[in-house]
């Protein structure tokens, strides 16, 4: 007699959290917003949260590269400070000299872009060079920065000449056939971090790196390298978003950018980027970006919760996004 062969069972399939999840919760958030608030998908409620989530979206898509490269960054938002502050010193100063005219502000903002490309630099060269923990770098330069733009403005705020914030007022509040700047500009900067991240030798040199960096560098990969340009640009990116933040109010303080680091931290592991490293897509940090900024305005328009409670809020999506990452749901 022979053996009867019993059937194979079907391989179990699994669900990918990781693609559907920030998708499926921006949905659910759309949802909730239409329901409690009839002006929540209005154009302007909708391009306002656009807006202020530029700021945040634009430095995430550099700490998509940083993270996926097995690296972390705490201190973006108090660079981001520290530059308001130089860009802000710098412009008043040239005033005199220069006049009310467009050439200050342009000199102002090739300032913020080289003192956020340093501030990167400096992170990644105690990175790489002096081999100190990312974590620890960054923890200190982060409190560094804080206490610059404290002492630069004395305890107070720095603010813009009144002149030169009418001439710089545009970058923020001037729009493209309805479409303000800092969408667009973060529209850019997210479709360029897409297809570098996807298409290009320094995007698969990231994901290597954050996978195993000795088996990278068994790869002729200059770990060196690629990790000190994530955070350089990183730092660049933190410049962009702060030439596009400091015409919103048109100064800068020792609260200018105050929790920015966890909420671009939140964007990307919410997007689906991997905390330990190893893979990292962008699209999906546009969208933890969109799910941060849809629960503040949910947030401030229905007042269910208080807004107080946003960066509370944030560290549990953190917890909960980790949480997910580590497996996808089996199904049959």
């Amino acid at each position: 007699m022979t053996a009867t062969a019993e059937p194979r069972q079907a391989p179990r399939r699994r669900i990918n959290l990781h693609a559907i999840g920030p998708l499926a919760a921006l949905g659910v958030l759309l949802l909730i917003g239409i329901a409690l608030n009839d002006n929540f998908l209005s154009y302007s409620n909708l391009t306002n949260v656009l807006a202020r989530s530029a700021f945040i979206g634009i430095i995430a898509v550099g700490m998509t590269f940083v993270i996926t490269a097995g690296g972390l960054d705490l201190s973006v938002g108090s660079m981001a400070a520290f530059v308001a502050g130089v860009m802000i010193m710098v412009m008043n100063a040239l005033l005199p000299m220069m006049g009310q005219g467009v050439g200050v502000i342009l000199v102002g903002i090739l300032i913020g872009l080289v003192t956020g490309l340093f501030g990167g630099a400096i992170n990644g060269l105690l990175v790489t060079r002096a081999r100190i923990e990312a974590f620890i770098v960054t923890l200190g330069t982060m409190g560094i920065y804080r206490s610059l733009i404290t002492w630069m403005a004395d305890g107070g705020t720095l603010s813009l000449n009144y002149e030169l914030s009418g001439v710089y007022r545009p970058v923020y509040y001037g729009t493209v056939l309805g479409v303000s700047w800092p969408i667009i500009v973060f529209a850019l900067v997210a479709i360029a971090g897409e297809i570098t991240m996807r298409h290009t030798r320094f995007g698969r040199h990231c994901a290597a790196i954050g996978s195993n960096e000795q088996v990278a560098r068994y790869s002729a990969v200059n770990v060196m390298r690629v990790r000190m340009a994530t955070y350089v640009l990183l730092g660049l990116l933190v410049g962009v978003a702060t030439i596009m933040y400091v015409p919103r109010l048109g100064s800068a303080s020792a609260a200018t950018g105050l929790l920015w680091e966890l909420e671009a931290i939140a964007a990307v592991i919410i997007g689906g980027t991997m905390l330990k490293g190893g893979f990292g897509r962008v699209w999906g940090t546009v969208v933890g970006v969109l799910i941060l900024g849809l629960i503040g305005n949910i947030l401030n328009l229905t007042d269910l919760v208080s807004p107080y409670l946003n960066g509370a809020i944030q560290g549990i999506i953190i917890i909960l996004a980790v949480v997910l990452q580590r497996g996808g749901i089996r199904s049959n």
